[in-house]
């Protein structure tokens, strides 16, 4: 037999730990929406982790988050949940539906957490008032620097991120998108937080790093929400 030279797996690795597990989270906007509290009992209902979010910018809009790990809810219970009576009267905004997985870096010490039990923390936690979610795709060029320098770069990102979060201004949830996004995205990002101005900060920040400015393909588009309902984490 000849032996591959390719390592494949389908789990997710760090620190000498694998697990094959992932949260899968989908985001659907709407617009049209009277009735906020029809759609968040709907979810409610249907027993959906996930979100309800009240569109900053149109007065009728809605998204709805779902969170679950099994990639056949979103097909079956998910897909029935939004063709429920409370939906009927929305308008669809495809042009802002994201989807992505939890995955792992390699240095995760507690891969569960970080890939299950942390994100839908975040996305269910009552301080966190407010949602900036938008997707990314990097250039082909980012893949192509050395290992040293890419890590150079992810690191000046994530520096970023970590002074934000460590100051109480926001946290961010990162969801890999690779062939799931219908527009060939890489990643789906969620910036939340207890006030708004904080997290539009962190976007102005990163317009500055070498990652955004010179290594980024797309950017966006970008829903902006506040919480109205979510589901007990």
């Amino acid at each position: 037999m000849t032996e591959s030279k390719h390592n494949i797996t389908v789990s997710e690795n760090a620190a000498g730990q694998s697990l094959n597990r992932r949260l899968y989270m989908q985001l659907h906007c709407f617009g049209n929406c009277t009735d906020i509290d029809a759609v968040s009992a709907a979810l409610e209902s249907n027993v959906i982790q996930g979100v309800v979010y009240a569109d900053l910018n149109d007065p009728q809009g809605i998204a709805v988050l779902a969170c679950h790990e099994d990639a056949e809810f979103f097909v079956d219970t998910w897909r029935k949940t939004l063709n429920s009576e409370a939906f009927t009267t929305l308008v669809p905004k495809p042009e802002l539906t994201m989807i992505g997985r939890t995955y792992a870096i390699g240095y995760e010490r507690n891969l569960e957490h970080v890939l299950l039990s942390k994100p839908l923390g975040k996305v269910t936690n009552a301080d966190n008032q407010w949602a900036i979610w938008y997707p990314l795709r990097r250039k082909g060029a980012f893949q192509q620097l050395p290992a040293d320098e890419k890590r150079a770069i992810l690191m000046e990102h994530g520096d970023i991120g970590r002074a934000y979060g460590e100051a109480g201004h926001g946290t961010d949830i990162r969801l890999a998108c690779h062939g799931l996004d219908k527009n060939d995205n890489d990643y789906v990002i969620a910036l939340l937080g207890k006030e708004l101005t904080p997290l539009s900060k962190i976007v102005e920040r990163m317009r500055l790093t070498k990652q955004t400015s010179e290594y980024l393909e797309k950017l966006g588009p970008f829903f902006v929400g506040r919480v109205i309902w979510q589901s007990k984490g």
